[in-house]
C-alpha cells in the first residue's frame, strides 16, 4: 500500500466521527475507507419526528460523500475479519463479496434492536431503528386511523385506534409523546374517532426514563398523562398476536400496532469474532484498542469501553459516548503514526435531552434540570449543533410544522415485510 489504509466498519455516531477526525488529522497522509450499508449517516435522535410527520426523512440522513470528502466509501455489510492477514470481508448491495486489507482497523458496527423471548413479538411488532422503520410507522399510523374511520365495526375501530409502545426509555417515551400528538392531528377531521384513540406506554421499570433524574422523569410522565397516554409501569407483554397483545397484568389489549422500543444490543457480528466480549460488546482497553491486537480499535455500541469516571463499569451505549470515542480513537490512531500521543478515553456525562413534542421537552445540560419551553429550546439547539449537516433544512421543517398543519397521507414506500424486527440494524 502506497499509503497506510485505515478501515472503519460502520458510519454511525462512532464510525462517522472517527472518519471525520482522521480526515482532519491525516491531511491526505492515510487512505481512509468507510464500509457502511448506506451512503448516509443517520441522526437517530430525530427519528421520532420523522415518524410523526414533522421532519422529511432526508433531513435526518446526512450524505457521507458530502461530509467525508477525503474518505472512500464502500457500500456493504461486513461479514468477517482476518486479524492475522489484516483483511475485512464484506458483501455489497448486489450480493457480491470482496475483501480489503487494512493497516489500522476501527470496528464501529453499532447495534440492533433488542429482542426478548416473547411469543409473537418478532412477527407482529414494529421496530424503530432506521429511516425505513420510521417511514413505515408513519404510514402505519395514518393507515390505521383511516381504516378505523372507514369501518362500521366498533371493535375493529377501537383496535385500529389503539397504539402500544413497549419500552419507556428515550426512544419509547419520545415515540409515544410525538405519536399521540400526531394522531390528535389526524382525527381533527374525523369526529367519529375523537376521544377514541388510545396510546399505551409500558415498561418493566418503576418509572419512565429510569436512567434520568427522577424530577425530569416525573415531568415527562406528567406530560404523557396530560396528553392521555396510559403509562403502565411494571408491566410487560406476555404474548403478541395479529389482533392484540396480552399484558403481564392479565389484560388483553386489542390492537394492530405494537411498537417495540425496549432498547438495543450490540451488532451480533461482534460476538462472532472469537475475542473476549462483555454483555455482547467487544472488550477494549482504555485506549480503545483490542487486547492482543494493537492495530484494531473498537468504539461505540460495539465496544465495552472502561468508564474511567466510574471504575469497574463500562461506558453507556449512547450517542454522546460514541461521538467522543470516535474522536479519541482517531487521535490515538494518529499517535500510532507519530502525530501527538495516545490518551485514555475519559468522558464525564454532559447531560441529556428528550423531546416530548409540542412545546415540551426534558433536558439536563451540565447537570441543570430543565423542563417545558426552556428544555425545548435547549433540546433543539443541541440537535442543531450536533448534526453534521442539514441544519437549515431541519430548522425550516420545524418552522413549517409550527405554522402549518401536518400532512396526513400515506406514501406507501415501505412495506411491513421490508422492516423485520429481528434484523433491524442501526
Amino acid at each position: 500500500m502506497a499509503r497506510p489504509r485505515i478501515v472503519i466498519v460502520g458510519a454511525g455516531f462512532a464510525g462517522f466521527t472517527a472518519a471525520r477526525e482522521l480526515s482532519k488529522l491525516s491531511r491526505g497522509g492515510a487512505e481512509i475507507v468507510v464500509i457502511n450499508p448506506t451512503d448516509y449517516f443517520l441522526y437517530l435522535p430525530l427519528l421520532p419526528e420523522v415518524a410523526a410527520g414533522i421532519l422529511e426523512p432526508r433531513r435526518v440522513t446526512v450524505s457521507l460523500a458530502a461530509t467525508l470528502p477525503d474518505a472512500r466509501l464502500i457500500l456493504g455489510e461486513v461479514d468477517g475479519f482476518d486479524f492475522d492477514a489484516r483483511t475485512v470481508s464484506y458483501r455489497d448491495p448486489d450480493g457480491g463479496t470482496a475483501t480489503i486489507g487494512y493497516h489500522r482497523l476501527v470496528i464501529a458496527a453499532g447495534s440492533v434492536n433488542k429482542l426478548l423471548p416473547v411469543p409473537g413479538v418478532s412477527e407482529y411488532a414494529h421496530g424503530f431503528r432506521g429511516v425505513s422503520e420510521a417511514l413505515y410507522l408513519r404510514d402505519h399510523i395514518i393507515r390505521q386511523i383511516e381504516m378505523a374511520a372507514g369501518t362500521d365495526d366498533p371493535a375493529e375501530r377501537d383496535a385500529r385506534s389503539t397504539f402500544v409502545v413497549v419500552g419507556a426509555g428515550y426512544t419509547g417515551t419520545e415515540v409515544a409523546a410525538q405519536g399521540v400528538l400526531y394522531t390528535d392531528a389526524l382525527v381533527k377531521a374525523r369526529p367519529e374517532l375523537q376521544g377514541r384513540v388510545r396510546w399505551l406506554l409500558l415498561d418493566t421499570a418503576d418509572r419512565v426514563l429510569p436512567s434520568l433524574d427522577s424530577r425530569l422523569a416525573d415531568a415527562s410522565d406528567a406530560v404523557l398523562r396530560e396528553r392521555g397516554v396510559e403509562v403502565l409501569m411494571r408491566t410487560s407483554v406476555k404474548q403478541a398476536t395479529e389482533d392484540g397483545v396480552h399484558l403481564s397484568t392479565g389484560e388483553y389489549v386489542p390492537t394492530k400496532s405494537l411498537i417495540w422500543c425496549v432498547g438495543v444490543r450490540p451488532d451480533p457480528l461482534v460476538a462472532e469474532l472469537g475475542l473476549p466480549i462483555e454483555h455482547g460488546r467487544l472488550v477494549v482497553d482504555e485506549f480503545l484498542t483490542v487486547p492482543g491486537h494493537p492495530d484494531v480499535y473498537a468504539i461505540g455500541d460495539a465496544a465495552a469501553v472502561p468508564d474511567l469516571t466510574r471504575p469497574g463499569e463500562f461506558t453507556g451505549m449512547t450517542a454522546q459516548h460514541a461521538t467522543r470515542q470516535g474522536v479519541a480513537a482517531a487521535k490515538n490512531i494518529a499517535a500510532s503514526y507519530g502525530t501527538g500521543r495516545r490518551r485514555p478515553y475519559k468522558h464525564n456525562d454532559l447531560g441529556f435531552v428528550v423531546d416530548l413534542g409540542g412545546f415540551d421537552a426534558a433536558a439536563n445540560p451540565i447537570g441543570v434540570p430543565l423542563s417545558g419551553l426552556p428544555a425545548k429550546v435547549v433540546t433543539r439547539g443541541y440537535h442543531l449543533l450536533s448534526m453534521p449537516g442539514n441544519r437549515v433544512r431541519v430548522a425550516a421543517d420545524w418552522v413549517l410544522d409550527a405554522l402549518l398543519p401536518r400532512q396526513g397521507v400515506q406514501l406507501g414506500l415501505v412495506r411491513g415485510a421490508s422492516v423485520p424486527l429481528d434484523s433491524s440494524a442501526a
